[in-house]
């Protein structure tokens, strides 16, 4: 495993983040989840192999997944040699403050994290979308006193306009409150928008750049067609058709298999080495559901495509509306 100085921090983070939506009790909206038993042993394949950063949310099957992270870590890891990250801002029940970045919704919630997580502190609280009902200064205040009361060690962003995350980093530089250290946006071989503003935007001010979906939802695995949808979670993601069904998509698809075959790799080996080698990228953060998933991922750091297999990967793209900020 390697390790990437996380943004403009002292702290180190593995390669490759596992990423937690996956872990949890199964229900009408994830159906695909695996319950406890189930996630347990991917979680200690991660640390076996090196992986030392993990994502969740507490809406992740409404704070199950924290919780199954939480019992997982403390029984297999030491505290202070794993970095947790979860994030606040979406509905956790239909009281009307309970969602958002008030305030009071987000000094509500990093408490019922850190109880779900067992933990004193996470080491990265992330916004997981942008409040629109809240001003800015009321969050950025507010997560700068998470800070100083020792509950987060750092905190970050996710999906957003590049204009929103500017200015809620010069709310934070205007009154000397806590920076945003990190972005967490949407970005795969399928969906590049992130190139135009925020990845500039994020090398510029030194910000690590942890993607979410690295992957496109299992797309870039190689496995499936517009006609052939095999696993639970591709028949059930509304998300996933949404946002990766068009022909140009699934051509992109084939070209990443041809280039994986030609390297005698397997197609989500050779996307995840796409992304890894993008400027800026810290940590792709990667689900894990198979046996293999983990490994595959992790054999992706060591291998560098050439200029010409980027080439053969990128020539087919096409624009994308902007997906994933709501």
């Amino acid at each position: 495993m390697e390790y990437i100085r996380f943004g403009n921090t002292g702290m180190k983070v593995s390669r490759i983040c596992l990423g937690t939506m996956t872990y949890g009790k199964p229900s009408e909206r994830w159906p695909w989840a695996l319950e406890e038993e189930e996630s347990r042993p991917f979680i200690k394949k991660a640390l076996e192999l090196g992986i030392n950063f993990f994502d969740t949310a507490d809406m992740y099957s409404y704070g199950n997944s924290e919780e199954i992270v939480g019992k997982a870590l403390s029984d297999f890891a030491r505290r202070d040699e794993v970095v947790i990250a979860t994030k606040v801002y979406n509905p956790m029940s239909k009281d009307p403050n309970d969602a958002g970045l008030s305030r009071k919704h987000i000094m509500s919630s990093i408490d019922k994290s850190l109880k779900r997580l067992k933990t004193d502190y996470v080491d990265l609280y992330q916004t997981h979308r942008w409040d629109y009902d809240t001003p800015i200064e009321e969050t950025m205040e507010a997560l700068h006193d998470v800070v100083k009361a020792g509950k987060a060690r750092y905190i970050g962003a996710s999906s957003m306009f590049s204009w929103q995350f500017a200015k809620a980093l010069f709310t934070s530089d205007l009154h000397g409150w806590t920076r945003f250290v990190s972005m967490q946006p949407h970005y795969n071989l399928i969906y590049r928008e992130e190139e135009r503003e925020m990845i500039p935007l994020c090398i510029d001010q030194k910000i690590a750049v942890i993607p979410w979906s690295p992957l496109a939802r299992g797309l870039l695995t190689g496995n499936r067609t517009m006609e052939r949808n095999e696993t639970m979670r591709a028949k059930t993601d509304g998300f996933g058709k949404m946002r990766y069904n068009t022909d140009s998509d699934f051509e992109l698809v084939k070209r990443l298999n041809e280039v994986a075959a030609a390297r005698e790799l397997p197609a989500s080996v050779v996307a995840l080495a796409w992304i890894m080698g993008k400027p800026g990228i810290t940590s792709p953060i990667i689900g894990a559901s198979k046996p293999g998933h983990l490994e595959d991922a992790a054999t992706a750091i060591s291998v560098k495509l050439t200029t010409d297999e980027v080439k053969q990967l990128e020539e087919l793209y096409q624009p994308h509306p902007i997906l994933g900020h709501s």
